[in-house]
């Protein structure tokens, strides 16, 4: 019973946090679709109600329930026990806040330096607090008064914790030590010695008769809270050890450190019992589930892995890169796609299944850039290894190390018939090579900074390059003479592109624009502006209609390229876009990013897409605009009918536009369903996502709607 009203409680907390909770009962029933748990008596209503659509979440499948604007770095978040507030440690303050609203209920202040770790008693009556001003502090839960400040340590405090009978306080300090206080007097009852390095992470066993401490020593020490004696101490980390935790039952100890792995410990004979691999970074936070059947692992790579406990299997498997994926292309055919990652390898990819076909591996650094050759056989990679590497399509392997750059090569293209590659590296220079030999044929130097991007004419005659300097230059393939140097950009350049007929370039800059330049004057045509933050990549499709750009504001958009109008913008994507191409049919884009995903996106119709502005009330698709202007709609509407739902948008006074998580039907834009914006739900035209566990999608295969509520879901 207690179980299930807990979950309950917790759906309502979601459930008033979202915009469906002011809506008709068949759109805040919908609200049991996006309710991540699938147990407990939310999911006993949800299947009382067969009708509405199913949703897969990205990632883990956790639904963000309520963000808490800190407007400072947090370093520290504990729940109380009764789930109703949040306390946080951040700059000098200890704040409590409303977990069902997200409001700050109070400002604890007292500490003179940065807070590190916070924790509530067992009763949630009081809230303890350690600093970087070397004190441990207890609160008044209710009031926010500081009841106590426990003085002893002579470094950092960097953990806290109460112990489960409410009596003690442990603390874990810089200082190397391991302190012990009681809860009521303040009085430290206890040093425990033995740590060669700064104590990290302190917790006591759930009998409160044990502490377990992790350090910079790159152990984990097991303690007798009431002799202050060490018991055990766990060897088998590499690195700084930086979080442990006991299991509910107290039988193991689970430890996280910056070797990037996460051990789980026999607490009663200290052995290692699993290692558990699969985080690329530090590991920063490790926790057990209530039931004890998970681990949950937090870690500098930016992921929460979930792990079962048993048998140490991670339950959600990373596929695809394990880091940011930096430069993505079509083959030639358009039945593959090739991505370069910060992973150091170059993966194959087969279109229509998102099946990865190969991953080669040689660069001995981040992979910058890739391309494929125009007839489809070979493949250009370039690294911050400094060399320029050329592949076998069909069997991955390495054929030749292009090597003479002497720093990061950033860009590398075939030319159109295939016998030449260009580079361009941060040592400023661009250069030639003969892709049968490998010799270097020309080095092209006059880039005062960086050089971001390079790429061949059509013919082969020309090449471009674009750089930190903020200039687009044009050369001489055959002399290497600098023809024409186009200025205009007001910061560093970071893509170019020749448009297909050889007349146009187009420019990405971290100016967040897109232009389009006369090859053969040199003179700026268009600017194209939209993008809020910097511009990463562009190109033109293959008919030279449309030009396509990504950008670190985490939009892919697509342009008309004769008038210059924005005509889609793509989101999906829940980091910095970094590499964006058209498939050769122009019907596909294919878009890589920080967020280690590569997604393909339908453009076919993208002209029935276009977004129209300079409406005195903004549209709401795009066939009807809303009288009250307040809403504006993105989404792949199609002839077809295909498209399930378009997303409503706000804009507001400054013309900032953002999701409000309502789905609308594409037929009449009325309400379908509501999915937090949180979700980072993407426009249907993303119809392939690689690894698919990046994107959240909604299934209306079994979804059943109508005009009338007895209609829309069927319990």
């Amino acid at each position: 019973m207690a179980e299930n009203l807990s979950e309950a409680g917790s759906f309502s907390l979601y459930f008033s946090g979202s915009g469906a909770s002011l809506s008709t009962p068949h759109l805040y029933i919908s609200a049991l679709a996006t309710w991540p748990r699938k147990s407990g008596p939310c999911w006993g209503w949800r299947s009382r109600f067969p009708g509405i659509p199913g949703f897969t979440n990205a990632s883990l499948g956790g639904t963000l329930l309520i963000t808490l604007h800190v407007h400072s770095p947090v370093h520290a978040a504990a729940v109380s026990p009764d789930g109703k507030q949040i306390v946080s440690g951040s700059d000098r303050l200890v704040r409590v806040w409303d977990a069902s609203t997200g409001d700050e209920l109070k400002e604890l202040k007292g500490h003179t330096d940065q807070v590190t770790s916070v924790a509530f008693s067992p009763d949630g009556k009081h809230i303890v607090s350690g600093s970087f001003d070397n004190s441990v502090r207890v609160w008044d839960a209710s009031t926010g008064d500081e009841l106590k400040e426990l003085n002893g340590h002579t470094n950092f405090v960097r953990s806290v914790a109460f112990s489960p009978d409410g009596k003690h306080i442990v603390s874990g300090s810089d200082d190397n030590s391991v302190r012990v206080w009681d809860a009521s007097t303040g009085d430290e009852l206890k040093e425990l010695k033995g740590h060669t390095a700064a104590v990290t992470s302190v917790v006591f066993s759930p009998d409160s008769k044990h502490v377990v401490s992790g350090s910079w020593d790159n152990s984990v020490r097991v303690w007798d809270a009431s002799t202050g004696e060490e018991l055990k101490e766990l060897n088998g980390h590499t690195n700084f050890v930086t979080s442990v935790v006991f299991s509910p039952d107290g039988k193991h100890i689970v430890s996280g450190s910056w070797d990037n792995s996460v051990r789980v410990w026999d607490a009663s004979t200290g052995d290692e019992l699993k290692e558990l691999n699969g985080h690329t970074n530090s590991v920063t936070s490790v926790v057990f589930s209530p039931d004890g059947k998970h681990i949950v692992s937090g870690s500098e790579d930016n992921s929460v892995r979930v792990w079962d406990a048993s048998t140490g299997d991670e339950l959600k498997e990373p596929n695809g890169h394990t880091e940011a994926v930096t430069s993505v292309v079509f083959s030639p055919d358009s039945k593959h796609v090739v991505s370069g990652s910060y992973d150091y390898s170059l993966r194959v990819w087969d279109v229509s299944t998102g099946d990865e076909l190969k991953e080669l591996n040689g660069h001995t650094n981040f992979v910058t850039s890739v391309s494929f050759s125009p007839d489809g056989k070979h493949i250009v990679s370039g690294s911050y290894d400094y060399s320029v590497r050329v592949w076998d399509a069909s069997t991955g392997n390495e054929l030749k190390e292009l090597n003479g750059h002497t720093d990061c090569v950033r860009s590398v293209a075939f030319s159109q018939d295939g016998k030449q590659i260009v580079s361009g590296s941060w040592d400023n220079s661009v250069r030639v090579w003969d892709a049968l030999t490998g010799d270097e044929l020309k080095e092209l130097n006059g880039h005062t900074n960086f050089v971001t991007s390079v790429a061949f004419s059509p013919d082969g005659k020309h090449v471009v390059s674009g750089s930190e300097d903020n200039s687009v230059r044009v050369w001489d393939a055959s002399t290497g003479d600098e023809l024409k140097e186009l200025n205009g950009h007001t910061n560093s350049v970071t893509s170019i592109a020749f448009s297909p007929d050889g007349q146009h370039i187009i420019s990405g800059s971290d100016d967040y624009s897109v232009r389009v330049w006369d090859a053969s004057t040199g003179n700026e045509l268009k600017k194209l502006n939209g993008h809020t933050k910097a511009v990463t990549s562009v190109a033109f499709s293959q008919d030279g209609k449309h030009i396509v750009s990504g950008s670190c504001d985490n939009s892919v958009r697509v342009w008309d390229a004769s008038t210059g109008d924005e005509l889609k913008e793509l989101n999906g994507h829940t980091n910095f876009v970094t590499s964006v191409g058209f498939s050769p049919d122009g019907k596909h884009v294919v878009s890589g990013s920080d967020d280690k995903s590569v997604r393909v996106w339908d453009v076919s119709m993208v002209h029935e897409l276009k977004e129209l502005n300079g409406h005195t009330n903004p549209v709401i698709s795009v066939a009807s605009s809303l009288p009250d202007g307040k809403h504006v709609v993105s989404g792949s509407v199609n002839n077809s009918g295909s498209s399930r739902y378009i997303r409503e948008r706000i804009v507001d006074s400054n013309r900032h536009k953002q999701f409000t998580g309502w789905l609308l039907f594409p037929h009449n834009s009325t309400r379908c369903m509501f999915v937090p914006p949180e979700a980072q739900l993407p426009d249907t035209s993303n119809i392939l996502t690689i690894p698919p566990s990046a994107r959240s999608y909604v299934d209306f295969t079994h979804a059943t709607f109508g005009a009338q509520w007895a209609e829309c879901y069927h319990p």
